[in-house]
């Protein structure tokens, strides 16, 4: 009998239940008996529903308030001590870690810790800090608690834990670490902390534990052979039976010691995402042991429906190689990537809803699979089985009738099409001329508060309550607000503040051809924070102007430039949901195609500025260095296709967040943006020394303050990060700007926060003048 498994599954709940309740905890709206009364009622809803959609390994311990790693952090007691020393719950001590906090009256005053992807994913988890003198204990057993809890309810679930050696690859030294210090070399005293958690899970009855290792797919698992051996030979003593999970990509070489481990089941992801050619190479390996194979075929990266007819052809292959008693089927990963359910979509068209397949329903996908490749008898399976065949066969069907104007397009691309018309140095003397921008220039990142007013109108618009006319005049009303708002603070490169944009990706596919959208399709990206990606369903095509109808509004509206904003191709294709029948390059180019096009027209128009944010362009990355290349030239390419159709004396910027630039360095260069804008506020410097030694010669906007949290930066903090920039940066090429968009913070800390940055930068004029 070939078994199912999750690896993981939403956490939000089916109406972004647990996003409501946290942010109600930190506005003082209930207590935390309440939140956790919430969660109990989740968790059970999670466990119950796959258990109904047929799966056989449900796992348990992959819930989170706010990410997984800062729960494994807490639970390790890796808490650095400026947040042990306020008195706050354990709960609160969590949250600050994350998201920072500032209470003036007891005098407490935490930054958050570092934010970094969760590999290619669009998953933001904070950074663990680790040292010499970490004190590894075990604070609770989370993993423990919710065994305990589904088990109360009748159902077995297979406990989740990060693994040790994860955990410390994607950790960072800590403030007191030890010139030269790495986190991996506190393996040997985190061993027996892990051995204890593990060890009182099997005591408590469970048979498997999921320990999730994704840095097996990385370049620089491969060094670590011994750390895993050594690791995993002191847990399989104590631990339940191990089921060792990687995802996202291929093992690699590293299959060479993982084949030796002694566990008793490996996971490897054979999803598009991940890596379907790795078969044969895994099998080869586990067939003389008696490793149970896991089948990652059921992706937890994407909305379609699976094939299939396609999936049980793999898993029969696995099956005549090892036997059916050592194969799962499953998720390729968790399934936190995805929505929770198509149960609850009314406005996609029968022919939509019929290609997509979300949380819920590929739990049912792998059920189905399991029972076919275990040659199950029932007609319910093979009526699933034949729905499915012809729901692929009306998919393919449909792509085929894709728009030949489109590809056209992209096929007659020139070389030329990629370049500006001058260099750099050239440029920024005509961008003088025409902005006549201020040494020092102050500006923000785009996105300005978007309030309860705005929310509501976008909504009341949405039911048919308001007017296209009159929700057009209440946006207005807003974008002079935020005008004014910037004149009085004296910011310099004005933004018209966004707020008639629901979110910087879905605002564009609404108004580009070959997107489609949920209602209800939220996932989460980081905390509290939830995003409804756009699904990508044919050719991408704009019939007219997005955003030049704003920009020229608030242009009319001051004296002072303003700046035009738009999300780069490479975001927009990495935050939605994309195609798989086409590679994601012609995806890209077709977006870019078109945002040169919206580019040009807002120059037309009279916008000299234009931002095109790029956050995700490091994020697409391939995990394995091998396949970096041919990504970095299309994606490098797609940014300068957008930006490359306007004059000199035009000004193009863009955005990055959350980005080691160190090792694709070359690229971001190429990239020639007039001016970039990076995160900087919690990275130690270690990104601007990686521009400094690379004789970084654009312009540059590293950010002064952490924009997710709600603190407020001193004038004094800012002058700080300032002095340390101007020691890494040309004075000429420094821009002074947050970390990124404002959209989540509230007024009042946002009009604290940028009066302190206009300051800095006031004082930065007089303390450097412009030499002649």
């Amino acid at each position: 009998m070939v078994a199912s498994a999750v690896l993981g599954f939403p956490r939000i709940g089916p109406n972004r239940e647990i996003k409501k309740s946290v942010e109600a905890y930190w506005a003082h709206k209930i207590t935390e008996e309440d939140l956790q009364k919430s969660a109990v009622a989740i968790r059970k809803e999670r466990w119950e529903s796959q258990k109904s959609a047929g799966a056989d390994f449900i796992a348990s311990g992959d819930f989170s308030f706010y990410d997984h790693v800062l729960d494994t952090v807490n639970a390790l007691n890796i808490i650095p001590e400026r947040y042990l020393q306020n008195g706050l719950s354990p709960l609160d001590v969590s949250f600050a870690m994350g998201r920072g906090r500032q209470e003036p009256e007891k005098g407490v005053d935490l930054q958050a810790m570092e934010m970094k992807k969760w590999f290619d994913s669009n998953y933001h988890f904070i950074v663990p800090e680790i040292s010499g003198s970490t004190d590894f204990k075990l604070n609770f057993n989370k993993a423990l608690d919710e065994f305990n809890e589904a088990k109360a309810l009748g159902i077995t679930t297979r406990p989740v834990v990060l693994g040790p050696i994860t955990l410390l690859a994607f950790a960072k030294p800590a403030r007191d670490a030890a010139p030269g210090y790495e986190p991996l070399q506190a393996l040997s005293k985190l061993v027996p902390v892990y051995a204890e958690l593990l060890s009182q899970l099997k005591a408590a009855g469970a048979e498997y534990v999921q320990i999730d290792e994704p840095v097996l797919v990385l370049d620089k698992a491969e060094a670590l052979g011994a750390e895993f051996a050594s690791t995993y030979e002191a847990l399989s003593k104590v631990a339940p039976k191990i089921v060792l999970t990687t995802y996202f990509g291929r093992l690699g070489k590293s299959l060479d010691f993982v084949k030796s481990l002694p566990i008793a089941a490996l996971h490897v992801d054979l999803s598009e995402r991940g890596d379907p050619a790795q078969l044969d190479a895994v099998l080869a390996a586990v067939k003389p042991t008696n490793i149970i194979l896991s089948l990652g075929l059921i992706s937890g990266r994407n909305v379609w429906k699976a094939d299939l007819t396609a999936a049980l052809e793999v898993t029969k292959k696995a099956i005549a190689a090892l036997s059916a008693e050592r194969v799962i089927v499953a998720t390729s990963s968790s399934l936190l990537h995805t929505p929770v359910t198509l149960a609850s979509e009314t406005r996609l068209t029968a022919q939509q809803s019929d290609w997509l397949s979300f949380a819920l329903e590929k739990v049912s996908e792998v059920a189905t699979l399991a029972h076919a490749a275990s040659g199950s008898t029932d007609e319910k399976y093979a009526t699933l089985l034949a729905a499915n065949k012809a729901s692929i066969k009306a998919r393919r069907e449909f792509e085929e009738t894709s728009d030949s104007k489109v590809r056209d397009r992209v096929a007659a691309i020139k070389d030329a099409d990629f370049n500006r018309k001058s260099a750099f140095p050239i440029r920024k003397a005509a961008q003088a001329l025409k902005l006549k921008l201020p040494r020092f220039p102050t500006t923000t990142i785009g996105s300005f508060p978007q309030t309860k007013e705005i929310r509501v109108a976008r909504n009341r618009l949405n039911k048919g309550e308001l007017s296209v006319e009159d929700y057009e005049k209440a946006m207005e009303a807003e974008v002079e607000k935020v005008i004014r708002f910037q004149e009085k603070v004296d910011l310099d490169l004005l933004v018209h503040g966004e707020p008639e944009r629901n979110d910087m990706v879905q605002y564009f596919g609404e108004m580009l051809n070959g997107f489609i959208f949920t209602q209800n399709g939220w996932v989460q990206s980081y905390g509290s924070r939830c995003v409804r990606p756009p699904i990508i369903v044919s050719d991408i095509s704009r019939d007219g102007p997005m955003t030049v109808r704003w920009s020229a509004y608030a242009q009319s509206l001051t004296s002072k430039p303003v700046k035009g904003m738009l999300t780069g191709p490479v975001t927009i294709l990495n935050w939605s949901f994309p195609r798989i029948d086409v590679t994601r390059e012609v995806q890209c180019k077709q977006l870019a195609l078109s945002l040169r096009d919206e580019v040009i027209d807002l120059e037309a128009a009279g916008i000299y500025a234009i931002q095109v944010d790029e956050p995700a362009i490091r994020e697409g990355l391939p995990l394995r260095r091998v396949d970096w290349d041919s990504y970095l030239l299309w994606a490098v390419d797609s940014f300068r296709l957008s930006t490359s159709g306007v004059e000199d004396s035009t000004f193009v910027a863009s955005h990055f967040c959350y980005s080691d630039f160190n090792d694709i360095f070359p690229s971001i260069q190429r990239l020639d943006a007039d001016s970039i804008s990076i995160e900087a506020s919690k990275s130690d410097m270690k990104l601007l020394d990686v521009f400094q030694s690379h004789s970084y010669a654009n312009g540059i906007g590293p950010g002064v303050f952490d924009i997710h949290s709600p603190r407020v930066p001193s004038v004094e903090e800012i002058k700080g990060r300032l002095l340390a920039y101007l020691e890494r940066i040309p004075a000429d090429l420094l821009d002074i700007n947050p970390d990124c968009g404002l959209k989540t913070r509230g007024w009042t800390e946002t009009e604290a926060s940028l009066k302190n940055l206009v300051a800095a930068a006031k004082w930065a004029r007089a303390t450097y003048p412009a030499t002649a």
